[in-house]
């Protein structure tokens, strides 16, 4: 533990703690929520829209169902959908980062403007205009958002390789003959690594975000399945006067974010400690 600290400090460590704790839930949301029934969809009308109570911690919605236990379940919507379009992105972006750095010349010129196509419409605005014309659904949001971010990860890789296909073990594996596909994969890849980790680790929170204004604007995950924007949104209709319906979902959503943000900044501290001891 006081190792942890010591490479993360106090705020990143208990940032990793917030996330290993929503994971835990997501896990195991069947076994952990108060009315496992009422979590997965299935109503209860008789006890409906309660406040925050002994019986019910966090409230219940417009149909009875406990919040908590929406709340659990929507963990496993929620993080699979920021993790998913950071994977999708890195998936995409990546190669095409790579292959622009280390080849140079027209290769290079050409992905490059392809990229800042992308770049030239504000990301939000372009993933709710992908996600209008997919249609809602959980693969759709995913794809609408990682469509809009994968420039990113393009040019972070992009950066790297240009430093990287300089170094001597880079050019003494060219006079050597390997090709490149080999050099990319064993020697230029491996050292991309620890940059695009931070970044994705920063990124989730975002992504997790934007997946949450997708399903508030009805454009993510359709009911009854449980999904945090789509819970602040029903419960938009019901504010103030019932303000945990949306407070809580909202609430869960700006301490999950925030915690993954720290995380990355802990990590991009880590590193930037690391580069500076090894110089």
């Amino acid at each position: 533990m006081t190792r942890l600290v010591q490479r993360l400090g106090w705020p990143g460590t208990i940032a990793l703690a917030i996330v290993v704790l929503f994971v835990a839930l997501a896990i195991l949301a069947p076994w952990i929520a108060p009315y496992p029934a009422q979590g997965a969809g299935a109503p209860n009308v008789i006890a409906k829209l309660r406040p925050p109570s002994a019986e019910y911690w966090l409230g219940t919605d417009h149909l009875g169902r406990d919040i908590l236990s929406r709340i659990i379940y929507g963990t496993r919507v929620s993080l699979t959908n920021g993790v998913l379009i950071v994977a999708f992105s890195l998936l995409i972006g990546l190669p095409v980062g790579l292959a622009a750095g280390y080849f140079g010349g027209w290769i290079d010129e050409a992905l490059m403007r392809g990229t800042d196509v992308f770049l030239a419409f504000p990301a939000l605005l372009l993933a709710v205009l992908m996600a209008a014309a997919l249609g809602p659904g959980f693969l759709n949001s995913i794809i609408a958002v990682a469509v809009t971010w994968w420039p990113w990860y393009a040019r972070l890789a992009r950066a790297e390789v240009l430093v990287l296909r300089g170094q001597p073990y880079v050019e003494a594996a060219r006079l050597a003959g390997v090709s490149h596909p080999r050099i990319i994969i064993r020697h230029i890849l491996p050292a991309t690594g620890r940059p695009l980790t931070v970044q994705a680790a920063l990124d989730v929170g975002p992504a997790l975000l934007t997946a949450a204004a997708l399903s508030f604007l009805g454009l993510g995950v359709l009911p009854p399945t449980a999904d945090w924007g789509q819970m602040v949104d029903a419960g938009r209709k019901f504010f103030p006067a019932r303000w945990w319906y949306s407070a809580m979902p909202g609430m869960t959503i700006f301490i999950v974010a925030l915690a993954f943000s720290v995380l990355g900044d802990a990590l991009r501290e880590r590193k930037g400690g690391a580069a500076r001891a090894s110089a």
